[in-house]
Protein backbone atom coordinates (compact mmCIF):
# COMPACT_ATOMS: atom_id res chain seq x y z
CA UNK A 1 0.00 0.00 0.00
CA UNK A 2 3.29 2.56 0.70
CA UNK A 3 4.48 1.72 -2.37
CA UNK A 4 1.19 2.35 -4.45
CA UNK A 5 0.79 5.14 -2.16
CA UNK A 6 4.23 7.10 -3.80
CA UNK A 7 4.87 5.82 -6.68
CA UNK A 8 2.86 8.76 -8.24
CA UNK A 9 5.18 11.51 -6.43
CA UNK A 10 8.12 9.30 -7.19
CA UNK A 11 7.37 9.33 -10.99
CA UNK A 12 6.41 12.93 -11.25
CA UNK A 13 9.62 13.44 -9.44
CA UNK A 14 11.54 11.31 -12.03
CA UNK A 15 9.69 13.22 -14.61
CA UNK A 16 10.53 16.51 -13.73
CA UNK A 17 14.03 16.02 -13.14
CA UNK A 18 14.49 14.23 -16.44
CA UNK A 19 12.95 17.40 -17.71
CA UNK A 20 15.19 19.68 -15.79
CA UNK A 21 18.45 17.63 -17.02
CA UNK A 22 17.09 18.19 -21.04
CA UNK A 23 16.67 21.77 -20.64
CA UNK A 24 21.07 21.88 -19.24
CA UNK A 25 21.84 19.48 -21.84
CA UNK A 26 20.01 21.94 -24.52
CA UNK A 27 21.77 24.80 -22.83
CA UNK A 28 25.31 23.99 -23.02
CA UNK A 29 24.82 22.57 -26.66
CA UNK A 30 23.25 26.06 -27.54
CA UNK A 31 25.65 28.06 -25.69
CA UNK A 32 28.30 26.66 -27.42
CA UNK A 33 26.67 27.35 -30.94
CA UNK A 34 25.90 30.80 -29.71
CA UNK A 35 29.48 31.22 -29.15
CA UNK A 36 30.43 31.01 -32.70
CA UNK A 37 29.47 33.89 -34.10
CA UNK A 38 29.61 35.85 -30.98
CA UNK A 39 33.46 35.63 -31.19
CA UNK A 40 33.21 36.26 -34.82
CA UNK A 41 30.68 39.65 -34.94
CA UNK A 42 32.14 41.07 -38.15
CA UNK A 43 32.55 38.36 -40.27
CA UNK A 44 29.16 37.28 -38.94
CA UNK A 45 27.51 40.23 -40.19
CA UNK A 46 29.09 39.96 -43.07
CA UNK A 47 27.97 36.80 -44.19
CA UNK A 48 24.56 37.54 -43.10
CA UNK A 49 24.46 40.48 -45.64
CA UNK A 50 25.77 38.78 -48.45
CA UNK A 51 23.12 36.54 -47.78
CA UNK A 52 20.38 39.06 -47.56
CA UNK A 53 21.41 40.91 -50.82
CA UNK A 54 21.45 37.52 -52.82
CA UNK A 55 18.18 36.40 -51.57
CA UNK A 56 16.41 39.63 -52.75
CA UNK A 57 18.63 40.59 -56.26
CA UNK A 58 15.55 39.25 -58.03
CA UNK A 59 12.69 40.87 -55.88
CA UNK A 60 10.91 43.95 -56.79
CA UNK A 61 12.70 46.11 -54.61
CA UNK A 62 16.02 43.94 -54.64
CA UNK A 63 16.12 44.91 -59.07
CA UNK A 64 14.94 48.76 -58.48
CA UNK A 65 17.73 49.07 -56.08
CA UNK A 66 20.26 47.47 -58.10
CA UNK A 67 21.00 44.70 -55.89
CA UNK A 68 22.77 42.50 -58.42
CA UNK A 69 25.83 45.34 -58.44
CA UNK A 70 25.90 45.63 -54.68
CA UNK A 71 29.35 44.18 -53.45
CA UNK A 72 29.46 45.64 -49.85
CA UNK A 73 28.32 48.54 -47.39
CA UNK A 74 29.19 50.97 -49.35
CA UNK A 75 27.18 50.22 -52.32
CA UNK A 76 24.06 49.47 -50.26
CA UNK A 77 24.27 52.64 -48.83
CA UNK A 78 24.16 54.38 -52.05
CA UNK A 79 21.88 52.16 -53.49
CA UNK A 80 19.50 52.09 -50.11
CA UNK A 81 18.05 55.14 -48.39
CA UNK A 82 17.06 55.14 -44.86
CA UNK A 83 13.62 54.53 -44.71
CA UNK A 84 10.67 54.18 -42.03
CA UNK A 85 7.34 52.72 -42.15
CA UNK A 86 6.39 55.05 -44.70
CA UNK A 87 9.00 54.92 -46.64
CA UNK A 88 8.61 51.50 -47.22
CA UNK A 89 5.02 51.54 -47.40
CA UNK A 90 4.56 51.86 -51.56
CA UNK A 91 6.32 48.19 -51.78
CA UNK A 92 3.97 46.92 -48.60
CA UNK A 93 0.98 47.98 -50.16
CA UNK A 94 1.74 45.88 -52.91
CA UNK A 95 2.63 42.84 -51.16
CA UNK A 96 -0.39 43.12 -48.76
CA UNK A 97 -2.42 42.96 -51.92
CA UNK A 98 -1.05 39.71 -52.43
CA UNK A 99 1.84 40.56 -55.00
CA UNK A 100 4.85 37.64 -54.54
CA UNK A 101 8.59 38.59 -54.84
CA UNK A 102 8.23 42.23 -53.80
CA UNK A 103 10.25 42.49 -50.74
CA UNK A 104 11.32 39.22 -50.72
CA UNK A 105 11.17 35.96 -51.92
CA UNK A 106 7.41 34.61 -52.55
CA UNK A 107 4.90 35.51 -49.93
CA UNK A 108 4.90 36.46 -46.44
CA UNK A 109 3.78 33.85 -43.96
CA UNK A 110 2.00 36.68 -41.68
CA UNK A 111 1.96 39.99 -41.06
CA UNK A 112 2.27 41.35 -38.16
CA UNK A 113 -0.39 43.93 -37.23
CA UNK A 114 0.48 46.90 -35.50
CA UNK A 115 -0.44 50.68 -34.65
CA UNK A 116 0.67 52.86 -37.27
CA UNK A 117 1.42 56.74 -36.99
CA UNK A 118 0.55 58.77 -40.11
CA UNK A 119 -0.35 55.07 -42.21
CA UNK A 120 -2.89 53.81 -40.04
CA UNK A 121 -2.45 50.33 -39.12
CA UNK A 122 1.15 49.02 -40.09
CA UNK A 123 1.31 45.62 -41.52
CA UNK A 124 4.97 44.22 -40.86
CA UNK A 125 5.97 40.92 -42.96
CA UNK A 126 7.39 38.04 -41.30
CA UNK A 127 8.28 34.95 -43.67
CA UNK A 128 9.15 31.65 -43.40
CA UNK A 129 12.75 32.99 -43.09
CA UNK A 130 12.34 34.76 -40.72
CA UNK A 131 9.71 33.52 -38.57
CA UNK A 132 11.86 30.66 -36.69
CA UNK A 133 14.35 33.38 -35.29
CA UNK A 134 11.77 35.09 -33.63
CA UNK A 135 11.11 31.48 -31.74
CA UNK A 136 14.81 30.83 -31.32
CA UNK A 137 15.90 33.83 -30.12
CA UNK A 138 13.36 33.55 -26.88
CA UNK A 139 14.20 30.25 -26.65
CA UNK A 140 17.59 30.76 -26.59
CA UNK A 141 16.92 33.80 -23.89
CA UNK A 142 15.94 31.11 -21.29
CA UNK A 143 18.47 28.42 -22.10
CA UNK A 144 21.42 30.81 -21.67
CA UNK A 145 19.73 31.89 -17.96
CA UNK A 146 19.67 28.08 -17.20
CA UNK A 147 23.42 27.86 -18.80
CA UNK A 148 24.58 30.50 -16.70
CA UNK A 149 22.92 29.84 -13.24
CA UNK A 150 22.32 26.34 -13.58
CA UNK A 151 18.53 26.64 -12.24
CA UNK A 152 16.23 24.61 -14.43
CA UNK A 153 13.83 23.20 -12.15
CA UNK A 154 11.25 25.99 -13.67
CA UNK A 155 10.81 24.53 -16.70
CA UNK A 156 8.63 21.86 -14.74
CA UNK A 157 6.12 24.30 -13.48
CA UNK A 158 3.18 26.49 -15.00
CA UNK A 159 4.67 29.51 -17.35
CA UNK A 160 2.20 31.91 -18.40
CA UNK A 161 2.99 34.60 -21.01
CA UNK A 162 0.74 37.51 -21.07
CA UNK A 163 0.00 38.23 -24.96
CA UNK A 164 -2.47 39.39 -27.56
CA UNK A 165 -5.05 37.06 -29.14
CA UNK A 166 -4.03 34.16 -30.90
CA UNK A 167 -7.14 34.72 -33.06
CA UNK A 168 -5.70 35.61 -36.50
CA UNK A 169 -7.81 37.29 -39.75
CA UNK A 170 -6.52 36.72 -43.59
CA UNK A 171 -5.97 39.30 -45.53
CA UNK A 172 -5.49 37.96 -49.61
CA UNK A 173 -4.50 34.48 -48.69
CA UNK A 174 -2.15 36.36 -45.45
CA UNK A 175 -2.68 35.65 -42.11
CA UNK A 176 -2.52 38.79 -39.83
CA UNK A 177 -2.58 39.54 -35.72
CA UNK A 178 -0.28 40.87 -33.31
CA UNK A 179 3.05 39.63 -33.18
CA UNK A 180 2.61 38.16 -29.82
CA UNK A 181 -0.63 36.41 -31.14
CA UNK A 182 0.83 34.78 -34.11
CA UNK A 183 3.93 33.46 -31.96
CA UNK A 184 1.14 31.72 -29.70
CA UNK A 185 0.66 29.81 -32.92
CA UNK A 186 4.34 28.36 -32.43
CA UNK A 187 4.80 27.14 -28.46
CA UNK A 188 6.72 23.95 -28.82
CA UNK A 189 4.55 20.83 -28.03
CA UNK A 190 6.56 19.86 -24.56
CA UNK A 191 5.47 23.46 -23.39
CA UNK A 192 1.80 23.16 -23.90
CA UNK A 193 0.72 21.54 -20.89
CA UNK A 194 3.18 24.10 -19.20
CA UNK A 195 1.63 26.79 -20.97
CA UNK A 196 -1.05 29.27 -19.28
CA UNK A 197 -3.70 30.64 -19.77
CA UNK A 198 -5.99 28.43 -21.83
CA UNK A 199 -6.13 28.85 -25.51
CA UNK A 200 -9.85 30.30 -24.76
CA UNK A 201 -8.84 32.91 -22.15
CA UNK A 202 -6.14 34.16 -24.62
CA UNK A 203 -8.96 34.71 -27.25
CA UNK A 204 -10.27 37.25 -25.27
CA UNK A 205 -9.78 40.78 -26.67
CA UNK A 206 -10.96 43.15 -23.82
CA UNK A 207 -7.86 43.62 -21.58
CA UNK A 208 -9.39 43.51 -18.42
CA UNK A 209 -11.85 41.12 -18.62
CA UNK A 210 -8.78 38.54 -20.13
CA UNK A 211 -6.64 39.51 -17.21
CA UNK A 212 -9.55 38.78 -14.45
CA UNK A 213 -10.07 35.50 -16.57
CA UNK A 214 -6.35 34.65 -15.93
CA UNK A 215 -6.34 35.53 -12.31
CA UNK A 216 -8.89 33.18 -11.89
CA UNK A 217 -7.40 30.37 -13.75
CA UNK A 218 -3.68 30.87 -12.66
CA UNK A 219 -4.12 32.04 -9.04
CA UNK A 220 -4.44 27.74 -7.53
CA UNK A 221 -1.69 27.08 -10.11
CA UNK A 222 2.38 26.57 -9.43
CA UNK A 223 3.42 29.41 -11.32
CA UNK A 224 7.09 29.27 -11.69
CA UNK A 225 7.80 31.44 -14.81
CA UNK A 226 5.40 35.20 -15.85
CA UNK A 227 6.45 36.87 -18.83
CA UNK A 228 4.99 40.35 -20.57
CA UNK A 229 5.35 44.16 -21.11
CA UNK A 230 6.04 45.32 -16.97
CA UNK A 231 2.88 47.53 -17.06
CA UNK A 232 0.45 44.77 -18.06
CA UNK A 233 2.39 41.91 -15.29
CA UNK A 234 1.66 44.85 -13.02
CA UNK A 235 -1.94 44.92 -13.45
CA UNK A 236 -1.91 40.92 -13.28
CA UNK A 237 -0.19 40.90 -10.39
CA UNK A 238 -2.05 43.53 -8.23
CA UNK A 239 -5.52 41.58 -9.27
CA UNK A 240 -3.86 38.56 -7.96
CA UNK A 241 -2.70 40.25 -4.48
CA UNK A 242 -5.94 41.48 -3.93
CA UNK A 243 -8.19 38.40 -4.48
CA UNK A 244 -5.79 36.25 -2.53
CA UNK A 245 -4.67 39.01 0.25
CA UNK A 246 -1.19 37.97 0.13
CA UNK A 247 2.09 39.04 -2.18
CA UNK A 248 2.06 37.00 -5.41
CA UNK A 249 5.41 35.22 -3.95
CA UNK A 250 3.48 33.63 -1.24
CA UNK A 251 0.47 32.64 -3.83
CA UNK A 252 3.40 31.43 -6.28
CA UNK A 253 5.95 29.65 -4.01
CA UNK A 254 8.23 28.45 -6.84
CA UNK A 255 7.88 31.97 -9.39
CA UNK A 256 10.66 32.66 -9.35
CA UNK A 257 12.09 34.03 -12.84
CA UNK A 258 10.26 37.22 -14.61
CA UNK A 259 10.86 37.70 -18.58
CA UNK A 260 9.75 41.07 -20.08
CA UNK A 261 10.78 43.22 -22.69
CA UNK A 262 9.63 46.85 -24.60
CA UNK A 263 10.16 49.09 -21.54
CA UNK A 264 12.99 49.62 -19.00
CA UNK A 265 12.26 47.73 -16.45
CA UNK A 266 13.83 49.64 -13.66
CA UNK A 267 11.48 52.58 -12.96
CA UNK A 268 8.89 49.10 -12.66
CA UNK A 269 11.54 46.97 -10.06
CA UNK A 270 10.73 48.33 -6.84
CA UNK A 271 6.60 48.01 -7.22
CA UNK A 272 7.21 44.87 -8.63
CA UNK A 273 9.43 43.76 -5.43
CA UNK A 274 6.74 44.84 -3.19
CA UNK A 275 4.16 43.22 -5.14
CA UNK A 276 6.03 39.52 -5.28
CA UNK A 277 7.43 40.26 -1.43
CA UNK A 278 10.71 39.51 -2.46
CA UNK A 279 13.55 39.49 -5.52
CA UNK A 280 12.92 37.10 -8.48
CA UNK A 281 15.56 36.56 -11.30
CA UNK A 282 14.57 38.63 -14.56
CA UNK A 283 15.66 38.14 -18.03
CA UNK A 284 14.74 41.15 -20.45
CA UNK A 285 14.11 40.72 -24.26
CA UNK A 286 14.40 43.37 -27.32
CA UNK A 287 11.57 41.99 -29.53
CA UNK A 288 9.26 43.77 -32.18
CA UNK A 289 6.95 43.15 -35.15
CA UNK A 290 10.17 44.00 -37.85
CA UNK A 291 12.40 41.24 -35.61
CA UNK A 292 14.21 39.82 -32.62
CA UNK A 293 16.97 41.65 -31.61
CA UNK A 294 18.69 40.86 -28.29
CA UNK A 295 18.10 39.01 -24.41
CA UNK A 296 20.11 39.64 -21.67
CA UNK A 297 22.17 36.50 -21.69
CA UNK A 298 23.81 36.88 -17.99
CA UNK A 299 22.58 38.07 -14.86
CA UNK A 300 26.00 39.48 -14.18
CA UNK A 301 26.88 41.91 -17.19
CA UNK A 302 24.37 45.17 -18.03
CA UNK A 303 22.57 45.07 -21.27
CA UNK A 304 21.41 42.07 -23.74
CA UNK A 305 23.68 40.19 -26.02
CA UNK A 306 22.86 41.77 -29.58
CA UNK A 307 21.70 38.93 -32.14
CA UNK A 308 23.89 38.61 -35.43
CA UNK A 309 23.41 35.62 -36.68
CA UNK A 310 19.82 35.90 -37.21
CA UNK A 311 19.00 36.95 -40.10
CA UNK A 312 19.05 40.85 -39.43
CA UNK A 313 21.92 42.96 -41.20
CA UNK A 314 22.34 46.25 -38.58
CA UNK A 315 23.05 49.84 -39.56
CA UNK A 316 23.57 52.42 -36.49
CA UNK A 317 23.40 56.22 -36.93
CA UNK A 318 24.08 58.60 -34.12
CA UNK A 319 21.23 60.30 -32.87
CA UNK A 320 22.20 63.39 -32.84
CA UNK A 321 23.47 63.45 -36.22
CA UNK A 322 20.16 61.43 -37.71
CA UNK A 323 18.05 64.55 -38.64
CA UNK A 324 21.35 66.15 -40.57
CA UNK A 325 21.61 65.18 -44.40
CA UNK A 326 23.30 62.06 -44.99
CA UNK A 327 24.44 60.88 -41.86
CA UNK A 328 26.85 58.24 -41.53
CA UNK A 329 25.73 54.71 -41.31
CA UNK A 330 28.11 52.40 -39.48
CA UNK A 331 28.03 48.82 -39.02
CA UNK A 332 28.92 46.70 -36.11
CA UNK A 333 32.54 47.02 -35.97
CA UNK A 334 32.48 50.72 -36.53
CA UNK A 335 30.88 51.52 -33.05
CA UNK A 336 31.73 52.59 -29.99
CA UNK A 337 30.06 52.23 -26.28
CA UNK A 338 27.78 54.96 -24.48
CA UNK A 339 27.16 56.80 -27.92
CA UNK A 340 23.14 56.74 -28.89
CA UNK A 341 22.54 55.15 -32.12
CA UNK A 342 19.43 54.99 -33.77
CA UNK A 343 18.94 50.95 -34.91
CA UNK A 344 18.34 50.58 -38.72
CA UNK A 345 17.84 46.87 -40.06
CA UNK A 346 17.93 44.84 -43.07
CA UNK A 347 15.88 41.49 -43.05
CA UNK A 348 15.02 38.20 -44.38
CA UNK A 349 11.64 39.92 -44.37
CA UNK A 350 12.57 42.17 -46.82
CA UNK A 351 12.72 45.13 -44.76
CA UNK A 352 15.53 46.97 -45.86
CA UNK A 353 17.63 50.23 -44.30
CA UNK A 354 14.38 50.45 -41.58
CA UNK A 355 14.33 52.39 -39.09
CA UNK A 356 12.32 51.16 -36.18
CA UNK A 357 12.50 53.84 -34.20
CA UNK A 358 14.05 52.70 -31.20
CA UNK A 359 17.77 54.21 -29.94
CA UNK A 360 20.33 51.99 -28.63
CA UNK A 361 23.56 52.18 -26.74
CA UNK A 362 26.16 49.76 -26.87
CA UNK A 363 27.25 48.28 -23.43
CA UNK A 364 30.41 46.10 -24.41
CA UNK A 365 31.70 45.45 -27.16
CA UNK A 366 33.32 41.62 -26.10
CA UNK A 367 30.01 40.75 -26.85
CA UNK A 368 28.25 43.41 -28.36
CA UNK A 369 25.80 44.03 -26.06
CA UNK A 370 22.98 46.85 -25.78
CA UNK A 371 20.32 48.36 -24.19
CA UNK A 372 17.48 50.18 -25.28
CA UNK A 373 17.62 54.09 -24.90
CA UNK A 374 14.44 55.23 -26.05
CA UNK A 375 12.54 56.29 -29.36
CA UNK A 376 14.04 58.67 -31.75
CA UNK A 377 10.33 60.25 -31.83
CA UNK A 378 10.06 60.20 -28.41
CA UNK A 379 11.86 62.88 -27.32
CA UNK A 380 11.79 66.46 -25.98
CA UNK A 381 13.71 68.79 -27.88
CA UNK A 382 11.19 71.58 -27.99
CA UNK A 383 14.15 74.06 -26.83
CA UNK A 384 16.99 71.68 -28.65
CA UNK A 385 17.82 70.23 -25.21
CA UNK A 386 16.98 66.48 -26.70
CA UNK A 387 15.97 64.68 -23.75
CA UNK A 388 15.78 61.09 -24.51
CA UNK A 389 14.16 58.33 -22.56
CA UNK A 390 16.95 56.78 -20.86
CA UNK A 391 17.71 59.63 -19.24
CA UNK A 392 14.24 60.52 -17.90
CA UNK A 393 14.78 57.14 -16.55
CA UNK A 394 17.73 57.10 -15.31
CA UNK A 395 16.63 60.33 -13.44
CA UNK A 396 13.27 59.06 -11.86
CA UNK A 397 15.68 56.44 -10.26
CA UNK A 398 18.57 58.44 -8.48
CA UNK A 399 15.67 60.82 -6.98
CA UNK A 400 13.84 57.81 -5.77
CA UNK A 401 16.94 55.82 -4.42
CA UNK A 402 16.72 56.31 -0.59
CA UNK A 403 13.30 56.58 -0.51
CA UNK A 404 10.30 54.93 -0.16
CA UNK A 405 8.56 56.30 -2.50
CA UNK A 406 7.29 54.19 -5.68
CA UNK A 407 5.85 55.07 -9.15
CA UNK A 408 3.07 53.42 -11.33
CA UNK A 409 4.06 55.38 -14.45
CA UNK A 410 4.98 58.06 -16.09
CA UNK A 411 5.42 60.49 -19.06
CA UNK A 412 6.75 64.23 -19.29
CA UNK A 413 5.73 66.68 -21.91
CA UNK A 414 7.27 70.14 -22.39
CA UNK A 415 5.12 73.17 -21.03
CA UNK A 416 5.90 76.02 -23.99
CA UNK A 417 3.53 78.33 -23.24
CA UNK A 418 2.83 78.65 -19.43
CA UNK A 419 0.57 81.15 -17.69
CA UNK A 420 3.03 83.05 -16.11
CA UNK A 421 6.53 82.20 -15.52
CA UNK A 422 9.24 80.24 -17.89
CA UNK A 423 8.28 77.22 -19.88
CA UNK A 424 8.78 73.74 -18.40
CA UNK A 425 8.68 70.16 -18.68
CA UNK A 426 6.28 68.73 -17.23
CA UNK A 427 6.30 65.30 -15.66
CA UNK A 428 3.24 63.24 -14.72
CA UNK A 429 3.65 60.75 -12.13
CA UNK A 430 1.32 58.36 -10.80
CA UNK A 431 2.17 57.78 -7.40
CA UNK A 432 2.06 54.14 -5.55
CA UNK A 433 0.50 55.68 -3.08
CA UNK A 434 -1.08 52.47 -1.17
CA UNK A 435 2.25 50.43 -0.88
CA UNK A 436 4.51 53.51 -0.14
CA UNK A 437 4.63 57.15 0.80
CA UNK A 438 4.35 59.72 -1.57
CA UNK A 439 7.33 62.03 -1.72
CA UNK A 440 6.45 64.62 1.58
CA UNK A 441 7.65 67.93 -0.81
CA UNK A 442 6.64 67.59 -4.29
CA UNK A 443 8.71 70.87 -5.19
CA UNK A 444 12.10 69.38 -3.59
CA UNK A 445 11.45 65.76 -5.29
CA UNK A 446 10.94 68.09 -8.67
CA UNK A 447 14.23 69.10 -8.14
CA UNK A 448 16.01 66.04 -7.46
CA UNK A 449 14.61 64.96 -10.54
CA UNK A 450 16.16 68.16 -11.74
CA UNK A 451 19.35 67.82 -10.80
CA UNK A 452 19.82 64.19 -11.89
CA UNK A 453 18.56 65.36 -15.48
CA UNK A 454 20.89 68.27 -15.60
CA UNK A 455 24.05 65.79 -14.63
CA UNK A 456 22.84 63.99 -17.86
CA UNK A 457 22.13 66.24 -19.87
CA UNK A 458 24.32 69.34 -20.52
CA UNK A 459 21.51 70.89 -23.52
CA UNK A 460 19.17 70.79 -20.95
CA UNK A 461 21.33 72.52 -17.78
CA UNK A 462 22.47 75.11 -20.28
CA UNK A 463 18.60 76.11 -21.32
CA UNK A 464 18.05 76.05 -17.11
CA UNK A 465 21.05 78.10 -16.39
CA UNK A 466 20.25 80.21 -19.10
CA UNK A 467 16.23 80.67 -17.73
CA UNK A 468 15.44 79.76 -20.96
CA UNK A 469 13.62 77.00 -18.91
CA UNK A 470 12.49 76.62 -15.33
CA UNK A 471 13.31 73.34 -13.25
CA UNK A 472 10.55 71.03 -13.84
CA UNK A 473 6.89 70.69 -12.66
CA UNK A 474 5.27 67.35 -11.19
CA UNK A 475 1.33 67.00 -11.92
CA UNK A 476 0.49 63.92 -9.86
CA UNK A 477 -1.56 61.47 -12.02
CA UNK A 478 -4.69 60.16 -10.19
CA UNK A 479 -4.48 56.08 -9.61
CA UNK A 480 -5.17 54.01 -12.46
CA UNK A 481 -4.65 57.36 -14.73
CA UNK A 482 -2.66 55.52 -17.20
CA UNK A 483 -4.59 52.94 -17.73
CA UNK A 484 -7.47 55.41 -18.59
CA UNK A 485 -5.42 57.36 -21.12
CA UNK A 486 -4.59 53.60 -22.70
CA UNK A 487 -8.00 52.81 -22.89
CA UNK A 488 -9.07 55.89 -24.21
CA UNK A 489 -6.56 55.13 -27.02
CA UNK A 490 -7.48 51.88 -27.91
CA UNK A 491 -4.09 50.61 -26.61
CA UNK A 492 -5.29 48.74 -23.22
CA UNK A 493 -2.50 45.84 -22.76
CA UNK A 494 -1.05 43.69 -24.94
CA UNK A 495 2.22 44.71 -26.59
CA UNK A 496 0.97 48.59 -25.96
CA UNK A 497 3.45 51.13 -24.41
CA UNK A 498 3.16 54.18 -22.90
CA UNK A 499 5.72 56.66 -24.49
CA UNK A 500 8.20 57.79 -21.51
CA UNK A 501 8.12 61.38 -22.98
CA UNK A 502 6.97 63.77 -26.03
CA UNK A 503 7.70 66.37 -28.15
CA UNK A 504 3.75 67.65 -27.87
CA UNK A 505 1.17 67.80 -25.57
CA UNK A 506 -1.25 65.15 -26.89
CA UNK A 507 -0.96 63.18 -23.93
CA UNK A 508 -0.37 66.25 -21.74
CA UNK A 509 -3.93 67.44 -22.53
CA UNK A 510 -5.44 64.06 -21.85
CA UNK A 511 -4.45 64.51 -18.35
CA UNK A 512 -5.45 68.47 -18.12
CA UNK A 513 -9.10 67.54 -18.89
CA UNK A 514 -9.39 65.03 -16.25
CA UNK A 515 -7.49 67.58 -13.83
CA UNK A 516 -10.67 70.45 -15.10
CA UNK A 517 -13.61 67.76 -14.83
Amino acid sequence: MVFQLTQPNLSISISMSLKALAAKILAKRIHAKTQKWVNNPIETQQKVFQELIKEATQTKFGKEHNFSAIKNHSDFTKNVPVRDYEGLKSYVDLVVKGEENILWKGKPLYFAKTSGTTSGAKYIPLTSASMPFHIQAARNAILSYIHETGKADFVSGKMIFLQGSPVLEEKNGIKLGRLSGIVAHFIPKYLQKNRMPSWETNCIEDWETKVDAIVAETIKEDMTVISGIQSWVQMYFEKLAIKANKPVGEIFKNFNLFIYGGVNFEPYRAKFENLIGRKVDSIELFPASEGFFAYQDSQKEKGMLLLLNSGIFYEFIKADEFFTENPKRYTIGEVVLNVNYVLIISTNAGLWAYNIGDTIQFTSLKPYRVIVSGRIKHYISAFGEHVIGKEVESALKEAMEGTDVRVNEFTVAPQINPKEALPYHEWFIEFDSEVSEEPNNLEEFALQIDAAMRKQNVYYDDLIVGNVLRTLVITKVPKNGFQEYMKSKGKLGGQNKLPRLSNDRAIADFFDKIENR
